[in-house]
């Protein structure tokens, strides 16, 4: 329910700090333009991201393992960067102008990059059908040069441009707070529109056309997003940027008063720790956390007093905040080793598509990223089920008004990754029997087996992702601090950040092991000629390490404790955010 002046009740400003009418901002009106905004950016992202090993391999002449390298540290940084972006908008400018200074430095990255791969002064000499002379090192040099610009942009857009949709959503009013279950489900619909644009469109281009043309069309893209972006700006609503302090400091002081006071004894009753009134919360626009049995030992952060009082206590709602991304930190590791399995879309996936039979008759032949697609044409044919069908359907039977907690949804994500790596098992099998058969030892040899053998990985990897990737947004998001926002969904974007790193790490460690153990008699599992390797056997480590990464993230989400807030007074009952919100402790049912 609105306040009688039609105010927000969130404390939500305008542009220029004034309060808004709650009537003529916010909700699915405003997140319209960020929509279409995040279509475009999305297709310049994966416009660049999907096709680029073979740019590596192709044009810069380098081999399987460093291209599978180059492009995991690169996307890897674009993933990571956001931890920076998201605490300069926590702790300074807020989310809108972290987001317009970045993506100035995006846009810069996108024009550069197309002049790398435009000019012929700036990329190596070759010609259609011709051997492509080696990249010089100021050609390399020019290209890295762009690239990492387009990673330090989007640590200041990804960040912000997903939480600034969310903050368009009134918390304290009960109608806004339905729209907002669904609005993650849609965000990452529309970003995977963009990406279907750029998996199916932008590489055949690329591959057909020219790379510079491939890459002048998401920059313009690009460009034309930010205009229907700021084309919203009397729509936005803005959270107020802290006065305060930098947010993260405030964890720093729960760990020291914890420490400070490890001597102590906790009282028997949690009501005696040190807590603020609830007018002090509403007053700040947020609501007072409720206490909870995780992680006792920081409760002593918030004793009052004492012979020994070495620091100020802290209050219980920051106690439970900290706990909140400690709690967070711990799931975060989970996601890693899906996130690693997720990067083999742009890396050795698309090498295994270039060795296969890709024509389609009449001299067509699909370019290897373009299967891609199917990961996003999957998803998008899947998130409206889920949200429409799967949603209500659940919800009757489990009275979660989610359907199913967001831990229960994320684990089936992690399960169906298992069955992605033992099916991408089954088709190398396949494959290298294929080899054998032919007796097919050149690296640059068309195996006659069909590039859509490929197809199903690819699928079951969009249709888990509907449960896996949009319900850790949506985790990070829900279950993180009120004015952490922006710094609490990067543990979704550095997840994968790190899962490409990881991955990175794995395929240059195995490669030099099974080098080693070969000794010229055996195959290394990635080699530059994966007609003569062994990915089966990679794809067989992963799926052990999936296997036994689930086993871990329901042993551990069993045990988390939901974020639990008191309701404000004209709101009823204390809800509990994340789970069955009909209950007040929902730790251990998670899973």
């Amino acid at each position: 329910m609105e306040k009688k002046n039609g105010y927000t009740q969130d404390g939500t400003v305008d542009l220029h700090g004034r309060p808004v009418l709650a009537a003529k901002t916010g909700r699915w009106r405003a997140c319209a333009f960020l929509v279409g905004y995040e279509v475009f950016e999305r297709m310049a992202f994966y416009g660049v991201a999907s096709n680029l090993v073979v740019y590596f391999t192709t044009q810069l002449h380098e081999d399987t393992v460093s291209s599978v390298r180059s492009v995991n540290n690169w996307s890897g940084s674009v993933w990571i960067t956001p931890i920076v972006g998201a605490f300069i908008a926590d702790s300074y400018f807020g989310r809108f102008w972290t987001f317009t200074i970045s993506s100035l430095i995006y846009v810069v990255g996108m024009i550069l990059l197309t002049l790398a791969v435009w000019l012929k002064t700036l990329r190596p000499d070759c010609e259609k059908d011709e051997i492509c002379n080696k990249a010089a090192p100021s050609e390399i040099a020019f290209f890295f040069s762009a690239l990492y610009m387009i990673a330090i942009g989007a640590g200041g857009t990804k960040p912000n441009i997903s939480t600034f949709g969310a903050d368009q959503f009134d918390e304290f009013n009960g109608e806004e707070k339905k729209l907002k279950v669904s609005f993650f489900n849609w965000w990452i619909f529309s970003s995977f529109t963009g990406g279907l644009m750029a998996t199916t469109g932008l590489v055949f281009v690329q591959e057909n056309l020219g790379w510079g043309i491939g890459y002048a069309i998401p920059t313009a893209g690009l460009i034309f997003s930010l205009f229907i972006f700021y084309v919203g700006t009397p729509k936005y609503r803005h959270k107020v940027c802290r006065k305060s302090g930098i947010p993260a400091r405030e964890l720093v002081r729960v760990w020291v008063a914890a420490v400070a006071n490890c001597r102590r004894e906790l009282p028997e009753e949690p009501k005696e720790l040190n807590e603020m009134e609830p007018r002090h919360y509403l007053i700040a626009g947020k609501r007072r956390l409720t206490h909870t049995s995780a992680f006792r030992f920081l409760d002593k952060a918030a004793l009052k007093s004492g012979d020994r009082l070495l620091v100020n206590p802290c209050t219980v709602t920051q106690v439970e905040e900290t706990k909140l991304v400690l709690g967070m930190a711990i799931i975060w590791l989970t996601t890693l080793i899906p996130c690693t399995v997720f990067a083999q879309v742009n890396t050795l996936f698309v090498k295994q598509g270039t060795s296969l039979n890709r024509s389609l008759g009449d001299g067509f032949r699909i370019p290897a990223a373009s299967l891609g697609s199917f990961v996003t044409i999957s998803l998008l044919l899947s998130t409206p089920i889920y949200d429409r069908y799967f949603v209500p359907f659940m919800r009757r039977r489990t009275g979660c008004p989610r359907g199913i907690t967001l831990l229960q949804r994320i684990g089936l994500g992690f399960a169906s990754h298992i069955l992605v790596t033992a099916v991408a098992y089954s088709v190398e099998l396949h494959r290298m029997q294929v080899i054998k058969t032919h007796r097919i030892t050149s690296p640059n040899a068309v195996i006659p087996m069909s590039i859509l053998w490929l197809l199903p990985q690819y699928v079951l990897l969009g249709v888990g992702d509907v449960f896996n990737g949009i319900g850790l947004l949506e985790f990070f998001y829900d279950q993180s601090p009120e004015d952490m926002k922006s710094l609490g969904t990067t543990f979704f974007t550095s997840g994968i950040g790190v899962g490409n790193f990881l991955n990175s790490f794995l395929v240059t460690v195995v490669d030099e092991l099974t080098k080693r153990r070969s000794k010229g008699r055996g195959k290394s599992w990635i080699g530059n000629n994966l007609n003569d390797s062994h990915l089966d056997y990679y794809y067989a480590f992963l799926m052990g390490l999936t296997a036994l990464n689930f086993g871990a993230f329901v042993w551990l989400a069993k045990r988390y404790d939901y974020k639990q807030e008191e309701a404000m007074p004209d709101e009823g009952k204390m809800e509990s955010r994340g789970g069955d919100e009909s209950s007040v402790a929902v730790g251990g049912t998670a899973l």
